[in-house]
């Protein structure tokens, strides 16, 4: 078998696709990605071929302030046509030969009808279960639009939610479709998500509810396998004393200031921490020997080592939390992470950071709470029941497929 796997997103869209290639390796069978730029090298570095599709990302995530208007409607359309004409002029080339297309991550708007157009497989995966329907929960905002405020039910919120699908996506999406001898689709995100996604997210700690709304298969979450030993720097820093706090925001923007935010309240608490740059380039802002900047490592290996983790949220950094033991603190700032944010402080694992930009004083009040010992036993519990094997879930489920150009089962 042959599988395109395809996303447009940052590295938390990238790595658990990765980590789906490297099952589907074990298994046998041959995998391809098509992601941005950023990542080339690193997957090429991994033995998998690589197409790249967009432009690089990594400069979005810049640490320095940026005052400006959101889009504007018509902007957002815009910029969303110019997103899917690439993926419709990169994706067919990027499938040629293969039996299934796995598109990952909302925005990945052309998968679907290049596989339906080249008669291949068909899966849409997401990393979160409230970017997928359900009478549940509601929809995460995506168009701009305010969080939802109690007054609208969730099935009125969802009908909202395809409604604002089909005006931003809606037109440029059929008329590639018609370019390619495709009829129109009336629902874009249906179309995209169809009446099975799957949903790459560990159970315990981000579960699917009781479908009442589209069947969705939970192969749990899809964790890179990183077996990279820690740097020597970084071995005898964790050596020389207590574990200390660490403090990353992967591949998104983060707060202005976060940093020395986080160094004045782990030193507050009397704990050493370290700053993982990240593609914000965060930086401790002094060269104290209680403090430690590194650039990107095994988490997998460092978090089980530290006393807490201070994080943005993203699915695959809680899981790698969760699944290390290791307490958090996340200050969500975009889509699902709010959602990720709730999930740690309703397990008990950790707790939420409010709303308001993070400052020294809300670091230290929020590490207080996560410090606390009951926290640490409560999240290595937890930590027993978060699986890693999702990927190879989902290897083998696209293994023992039927062939054929229906989306997969």
């Amino acid at each position: 078998m042959r599988v395109l796997l395809s996303t447009i997103g940052t590295r938390g869209d990238v790595q658990p696709m990765v980590a789906l290639a490297l099952a589907l390796r074990d298994l046998g069978q041959e995998a391809r990605l098509c992601v941005p730029p950023d990542f080339r090298e690193w997957i090429e570095g991994l033995g998998f071929p690589v197409v790249p599709i967009g432009p690089e990302l990594r400069q979005t995530a810049s640490a320095a302030p940026r005052v400006q208007a959101p889009p504007t409607p018509e902007q957002r359309r815009r910029m969303l046509d110019g997103t899917v004409a690439v993926q419709f002029a990169t994706i067919p080339a990027a499938a040629e030969d293969c039996d299934v297309v796995v598109a990952g991550g909302a925005l990945s708007i052309a998968a679907h009808s290049v596989a339906e157009r080249m008669g291949l497989g068909y899966v849409y995966a997401s990393y979160c279960p409230v970017t997928l329907p359900s009478p549940h929960h509601a929809p995460v905002p995506v168009w701009g639009q305010a969080p939802p405020d109690g007054t609208a039910g969730n099935a009125a919120l969802w009908d909202e939610d395809a409604r604002r699908w089909n005006d931003n996506v809606g037109a440029a999406l059929n008329s590639h479709r018609a370019s390619m001898g495709l009829a129109p689709v009336a629902d874009a995100r249906r179309h995209m998500f169809t009446d099975r996604p799957w949903l790459a997210a560990d159970p315990a700690l981000g579960p699917w509810p009781d479908p009442v709304g589209p069947e969705v298969v939970q192969t749990g979450a899809w964790v890179l396998p990183d077996r990279r030993p820690l740097p020597p720097e970084l071995e005898k820093f964790l050596d020389d004393g207590e574990p200390p706090v660490c403090v990353g925001f992967g591949s998104i923007r983060a707060p202005q200031g976060v940093a020395r935010a986080a160094v004045d309240a782990a030193r507050a608490l009397g704990r050493r921490v370290i700053v993982m740059r990240g593609w914000a380039g965060l930086s401790p802002e002094d060269d104290g020997p209680d403090c430690l900047s590194i650039g990107e490592v095994n988490q997998r290996a460092l978090f089980p080592r530290v006393a807490a983790v201070v994080h943005h949220g993203g699915a695959g950094t809680t899981t790698t939390a969760a699944l290390a033991g290791a307490p958090q603190v996340v200050v969500p700032q975009q889509y699902d992470q709010h959602y990720w944010a709730r999930r740690v402080g309703d397990l008990g694992i950790g707790t939420a950071h409010p709303p308001a930009a993070p400052t020294a004083g809300s670091l230290t009040a929020a590490l207080g709470e996560v410090l606390r010992p009951g926290v640490r036993d409560r999240a290595e519990a937890v930590a027993g029941e978060v699986r890693d094997d999702g990927a190879m879930v989902a290897a083998r489920r696209l293994v023992d497929a039927p062939a054929g150009g229906a989306p997969l089962r």
